[in-house]
């Protein structure tokens, strides 16, 4: 990809007449501007230099408009193409936005519409810029010790962290799966007066119920059959400094007892040993369990819940924060440019989108190892639709409740009734909606949209 001081303006059509007028305009607003009568010519250099926009002729003897169309999509997404066309069609018109167009003109070309969009377009650039910088600012200002967002339940957890991590002796940290419980860990940690000290994770789910309390407690030699001589557990590991039960209501209930002595007494008997040990340390709790239910149920003491929550911190699930998306695409796709070495990688629009109407049944675990694959595999400076997994492409809100779908989604859906009322007539139907053609357009883009769009819509 070449260096260029300005944008530049590739325009693909068999018509040289058509090519000069579109550098005749391009010289005037000073754009840079590589005219092709050849379409494959013309693909090569979008490939090499992935222009900002392309006018792209639809009806071309080599090859046909839409495969070009494709083809740039996949070489470079982040580039604007408007086709235009003698011979309009509307399942031409549909289909082009299907692929990536971001809009659809009818020749002979219009040169104040021309001058007009390029203007359009340059601000529109200079905005994204504006946003892409504004989003860098912004990751660095609402991180707070790699915890990125700013969504009020976040920005409380913020503070209920930094006032307790001077103080806190026991804590318990609720949250689902994948919120980041132990980054919130590892904070109150780094912000305790103990943090220079050792913070030893002990993952509870992962420990052999006939190995508990040797992992947790140590154990002398002779104690059981393969001990050959002492060993210290993860809470003598941690004495002066904090250990963390990730997944602290998997513990059985006898090794909670014992957990209990710990927190109380502060002193610990090693397995087979005949005296206890005194011990300093302060223990985080986390569990995506409600230990409460399980207290009822007589699968978690109650005494050593109250004794382990003398503070709580409920961590807020994704879709309690769902402002954060933004932030935390920016925040992983800049952690992982760096990591694979992609510098500048970006995310198309229309990605973006889709990545936002997921669920995120994962949270920000999922998010990240989403924005990681999608890095990884990502062929251009740009994620596009082609590089998110297939659960994400597929997504599918066709049999949802109305009162559940997106508005922009009961906006397509009115548009197709519309359009099929009409039978395809893109321009009474934007009259009718009260809209532009350009946003009608925009309303139809969907990657999953039948070639016949306008005529099944009568069916939603």
């Amino acid at each position: 990809m070449k260096n260029r001081l300005s944008p530049e303006l590739v325009v693909i059509d068999d018509d040289p007449s058509a090519v000069e007028l579109v550098q005749l305009v391009g010289d005037q607003k000073g754009v840079a501007i590589a005219g092709f009568t050849n379409p494959v010519l013309g693909l090569e250099h979008v490939r090499l230099n992935r222009p900002e926009l392309v006018l792209l002729d639809l009806n071309m003897p080599e090859l046909n408009g839409l495969e070009v169309l494709d083809q740039i999509m996949r070489v470079a997404p982040g580039t604007d193409v408007i086709f235009t066309t003698g011979d309009y069609s509307t399942d031409s018109a549909v289909r082009a936005i299907q692929l990536g167009a971001s809009d659809y003109w009818t020749k002979p070309l219009d040169l104040d519409r021309l001058r007009e969009r390029i203007d359009a377009w340059l601000e529109d650039k200079r905005r994204q810029q504006r946003r892409l910088t504004l989003d860098l600012e912004l990751t660095q200002t609402y991180d707070f010790h790699g915890m990125v967002g700013r969504s009020p339940s976040l920005m409380d957890m913020f503070v209920r962290i930094r006032r307790i991590a001077s103080h806190f002796q026991t804590v318990l940290i609720r949250g689902e799966t994948g919120t980041g419980k132990e980054l919130v860990a590892t904070t109150l940690h780094k912000l305790s007066p103990r943090s220079a000290r050792p913070l030893i994770v002990c993952n509870c789910a992962a420990l052999v119920d006939t190995l508990v309390e040797s992992e947790l407690f140590g154990y002398v030699k002779g104690a059981f059959t393969g001990a050959a001589e002492d060993r210290q557990g993860l809470i003598e590991a941690a004495d002066c400094g904090t250990l963390f039960l990730d997944e602290v209501g998997e513990l059985p209930l006898a090794t909670q007892a014992k957990l209990l002595r710990v927190l109380q007494n502060r002193e610990l008997r090693r397995v087979g040993a005949a005296k206890p040990r005194t011990v300093d340390v302060h223990v985080i709790g986390a569990t995506h369990r409600d230990l409460r239910q399980m207290i009822a149920e007589g699968k978690f003491r109650e005494d050593f819940y109250y004794r382990l929550a003398i503070v709580e911190i409920p961590v807020p699930a994704l879709s309690d924060r769902r402002e954060d998306l933004p932030l935390l695409f920016r925040h992983f796709i800049d952690k992982y440019a760096r990591q694979y070495d992609k510098p500048g990688l970006n995310m198309t629009r229309r990605a973006e989108i889709l990545l936002s109407r997921y669920s995120w049944p994962g949270n920000i675990r999922e998010v990240e190892n989403v924005i990681a694959s999608c890095a990884m595999v990502a062929e251009t400076n740009f994620i596009d639709i082609g590089d998110l997994p297939e659960p994400i492409q597929k997504q599918n809100l066709v049999g949802l409740d109305p009162e559940l779908l997106s508005l922009a989604e009961v906006d397509r859906r009115h548009v197709q009734r519309v359009l099929a009322k009409l039978d395809g007539n893109v321009t009474k139907a934007a009259e009718v909606l009260g809209i532009g053609r350009t946003t009608l357009y925009r309303l139809l883009r969907r990657d999953d949209l039948p070639n016949d769009a306008p005529k099944a819509a009568a069916s939603l």
